[in-house]
């Protein structure tokens, strides 16, 4: 009787992770062109920016919910439209070393309806104190 229930219990998981499977492989997927960007050494105050290209490459539409940076210096712009299957779309992220100083990474986490629901983009840089 008990291995009965363990194999019915085992036929369910095999059920659901099939099912959770194919339903990622159906839906939208993110592909990068790139995921980081590196700016190298930077002067204290300025200003950088950087466009990350995405495809969906999945196989409904992609629906971006919403784009957070990890602080205030780091501003994130995307598209509000579902991006079509094959399609592809703009992050645009620009960063303000003012009152930063030594290696930044300020990454953006992209929140979506695609198979892996939360990606990630960054901008590194090495900020240098001005001189005066």
């Amino acid at each position: 009787m008990l291995m009965k229930k363990i194999a019915l219990l085992f036929s369910f998981f095999v059920l659901a992770l099939a099912t959770q499977v194919q339903a990622q492989e159906s839906g939208p997927v993110i592909t990068f062109k790139e995921n980081s960007k590196d700016f190298g050494d930077i002067t204290q105050g300025q200003q950088v920016a950087h466009t990350f290209i995405l495809t969906n490459t999945g196989k409904q539409p992609l629906i971006i919910s919403n784009v957070a940076a990890t602080c205030g210096c780091t501003v994130p712009s995307w598209p509000k439209e579902p991006v079509a299957p094959g399609k592809s779309a703009e992050i645009k992220v620009s960063f303000n070393s003012t009152g930063k100083v030594g290696k930044q990474n300020s990454v953006v986490r992209i929140y979506s309806n695609a198979s892996e629901p939360i990606e990630k983009v960054s901008l590194i840089s090495n900020v240098l104190t001005k001189s005066n």
